[in-house]
C-alpha cells in the first residue's frame, strides 16, 4: 500500500492537484476533504476558477470507493459552476472507467 500525495498548482483560471499512491477506502476521506477545500476556497475568491484538473498519473492504484470520491467531487464542483476533470489518466484506470460507465464524465 502507497500513501496517497497531493499536490497543488494554480495557473490562470486552472487549479490542478497531482494524485499519486493509492486511492481506496483508506483515503478516500483525505483526498476529499482536500478538493472540496479547494473548492471552497477557489469559490470564496474573487474570481472563481474555472476548472479543476485532477492530474492522475501517478495514482498506482484505485479501487470502487475511490471512483466513488471522484464521482462525489466532481458533482460538488458542478454544483459550484467549477469544471473537473482528470487527466493523465493511466490504461489500466482509463478502462475501469469506461466499463463502469465513467470515462465521459470525469475525462
Amino acid at each position: 500500500m502507497q500513501p496517497l500525495h497531493l499536490t497543488t498548482s494554480h495557473r490562470d483560471e486552472t487549479l490542478t492537484v497531482s494524485v499519486s499512491g493509492d486511492l481506496d477506502i483508506a483515503t478516500t476521506e483525505q483526498l476529499r476533504g482536500y478538493l472540496f477545500g479547494l473548492l471552497r476556497e477557489a469559490g470564496s475568491a474573487p474570481r472563481r476558477r474555472a476548472t479543476l484538473l485532477l492530474e492522475v498519473s501517478g495514482l498506482t492504484f484505485i479501487d470502487a470507493a475511490g471512483l466513488g470520491i471522484l464521482v462525489s467531487v466532481r458533482n460538488h464542483a458542478l454544483r459550484l459552476h467549477t469544471a473537473m476533470r482528470l487527466t493523465g489518466v493511466p490504461p489500466t484506470m482509463r478502462r475501469l472507467l469506461r466499463i463502469t460507465g465513467l470515462e465521459g464524465h470525469l475525462t
